[in-house]
């Protein structure tokens, strides 16, 4: 099922947007993966890369659309905007490959919700890079106030 920018609710970009904020050169996120705009990765972002601001509200769009189709092809439960709005958060910052393992994805297509919200924030840890080259999982703050954020979202009606 495709998507359109009508199923990524406001409240979910505004998710997004805080949380991962807005950089317009190219930087390191905690994980060690070049990124831009408002946490976007691939091949073809490097040290040096600069957008416009244009940019990255592209980008960010594009990319919650690609999270959104992959929720929407994960889920067989009917879901809402917000639901796809929070899931697509869940799945921009952490790949769909986490959303297809986990049990929030298990609970969810149960179509036990309640059960399902309380597992986004489960979600909190990263692997990041320490200074002398080795990484190491650790709970982020930012994780807990975004999983947080997405709960709430996916919550509301």
């Amino acid at each position: 099922m495709r998507v359109d920018h009508l199923t990524i609710p406001p409240a979910a970009l505004a998710l997004v947007k805080a949380a991962e904020g807005c950089r317009l050169e190219a930087y390191r996120c905690p994980a060690g993966k070049w990124t831009i705009g408002y946490g976007h990765t691939g091949p073809l972002v490097r040290q040096g890369l600069k957008w416009t601001q244009e940019q990255a509200e592209e980008w960010l769009l594009k990319d919650l659309l690609k999270a959104a189709d992959d929720v929407h092809s994960l889920a067989t439960a009917p879901l809402t905007p917000n639901q796809t709005g929070a899931l697509a958060s869940f799945v921009f910052n952490l790949g769909a490959g986490c959303l297809k393992r986990s049990t929030l994805l298990m609970k969810l297509n149960a179509r036990d919700y309640q059960s399902a919200a309380e597992e986004f924030d489960k979600w909190v840890y990263a692997t990041v890079l320490n200074p002398d080259g080795t990484s190491s999982k650790r709970q982020l703050g930012g994780l807990v106030k975004r999983r947080t954020a997405e709960r709430i979202l996916f919550l509301m009606s």
